[in-house]
């Protein structure tokens, strides 16, 4: 069996060729010649979304539940690297009353015969972030349609490996963004629509949270430590989780559908949280403390993009913040702001001060989003991070059987998640401007904005 690290390089990094040429999918889904763009792309509708899901750990099971509830949708076969994992979830799918779905399990390749199946068409990646794009490829290359966790990549060679992927085989391939899906950011999306901001500015975005508790766990025999996030945080600095904040204000401001992001500069402060707080509570020379040494993620990254059109866009990320939970959506235009936690509107004539609550209440309900005033309620008996996850679920099953574009596409997903990348080379650089790739290669000059919906 191949090793895990020499099939990450291949597939990963160098090596998309001999991704492309294995032989469990050739008849099934190999790339097509006529390579092009894939902005807006229709491809042909489904009779049914049957999906084979890829990672039953932490968030997986709570997907495959959701996927059960979601007309004409089908989980026909999971796949985890442990036995239990996939019997749990498979049993959780019997419960609500669907057929069994097929069980792959016991090797980190089990995920590729599961892809080689004929009666799958979509394939839900839930593992963790260096599996997403190796995952993504090979699903592909079997003829599936993809969607896949966040950050969809971790590089921009990656980034570049998806969407040559897409464009040659002519499939989705969608980073499954949820917060885009949220009640305020469908709320914020509306507004902009509608021209209520006026020409938009400027927005910021960010992930800002305390995580620290996390992995300073007591009589956890240092287990956090070795969870694959925290490994990231010990070879790389930069903002490693852009696009929970990203995402929605790209959508507000029609980045890749008429703008596009041009250039980013990177500052991240020294790492001192998990240090300082290890070391009051485990003492300065415990296990924890000397592994928390390791670490060169700064406290907080801030990335100021410029967009090609002269607009800007603020990103910040934090794990180990003592600051409340924030994602930080604000959009500012020429007639008016919004901001979100908590969220707030202030409009012409009087931009001075936040509206009311009153007057708050009245532009919510007169600009409600028609997606969750008519979905919203299901999404939240469904749940999933309050109701964006069944619902961004619910948005790509319907494209999906009706042959519509997606919200976010491949061009989206790589280009919310190139900030990885972008972000460590300009902080590295001290701070220097690094250029954000067009991975539309000027499509986005003539792509239309991301519409109001309602199915």
């Amino acid at each position: 069996m191949t090793r895990r690290r020499d099939f990450l390089k291949a597939a990963s990094f160098t090596g998309m060729a001999a991704v492309m040429s294995g032989t469990g999918c050739q008849t099934m889904g190999r790339p097509k010649n006529n390579a092009g763009s894939v902005m807006g792309l229709r491809a042909p509708a489904l009779d049914e979304v049957r999906v084979g899901f890829i990672g039953v750990g932490a968030r997986g099971p709570g997907a495959v539940k959701r996927l059960c509830n979601i007309p004409k949708t089908r989980v026909v076969a999971i796949c985890d690297v442990y036995e239990d994992r996939v019997a749990k979830s498979a049993a959780d799918v019997v419960a609500l009353g669907r057929q069994e779905p097929a069980k792959y399990f016991g090797s980190e390749e089990a995920f590729k015969k599961m892809c080689e199946r004929s009666d799958v068409n979509l394939v839900y990646v839930c593992t963790n972030w260096e599996w997403h794009v190796p995952m993504a490829l090979y699903a592909m290359q079997c003829g599936k349609h993809v969607c896949v966790e966040v950050p969809i990549a971790m590089t921009v060679e990656d980034c570049w490996l998806l969407v040559k992927m897409a464009e040659r085989t002519r499939l989705h391939c969608m980073m499954l963004e949820n917060v885009c899906y949220g009640e305020n950011e469908l709320f914020a999306l509306n507004l902009c629509r509608k021209g209520v901001l006026g020409e938009l500015v400027h927005g910021e975005a960010a992930y800002i949270h305390d995580g620290r508790g996390g992995y300073l766990k007591e009589n956890d025999n240092g287990e956090a430590f070795k969870q694959f996030r925290f490994k990231w945080y010990q070879r790389h600095t930069g903002n490693l989780y852009p696009t929970h904040g990203l995402g929605p204000v790209c959508q507000y401001m029609n980045i890749n559908r008429g703008d596009a992001l041009e250039s980013l500069a990177s500052m991240s402060t020294l790492p001192f949280g998990f240090g300082s707080a290890a070391a009051e509570k485990f003492g300065p020379e415990s296990p924890q403390a000397k592994t928390t040494r390791a670490i060169r993620m700064g406290d907080m990254n801030t990335s100021i993009i410029r967009t090609r059109l002269g607009k800007t866009i603020m990103v910040q990320f934090s794990l180990c913040s003592t600051r409340p939970y924030t994602r930080l959506n604000l959009i500012s235009g020429t007639k008016g702001t919004l901001a979100d936690f908590p969220l707030r509107v202030a409009l012409d004539p009087n931009s001075h001060a936040w509206m009311s609550d009153k007057d708050l209440a009245e532009l919510q309900a007169k600009y409600a989003h028609p997606l969750w005033d008519k979905h919203g309620k299901i999404a939240q008996k469904m749940g999933g991070h309050g109701g964006k996850d069944y619902l961004m679920e619910f948005r790509l099953c319907h494209c999906l059987l009706n042959g519509l574009p997606l919200d976010q596409d491949v061009y989206d997903g790589v280009t919310w998640s190139s900030l990885v990348g972008l972000s460590e080379q300009s902080v590295l650089n001290g701070g220097a401007a690094v250029e954000v790739p067009d991975f539309t290669r000027g499509a986005w000059r003539t792509a239309q904005p991301l519409g109001i919906v309602e199915g």
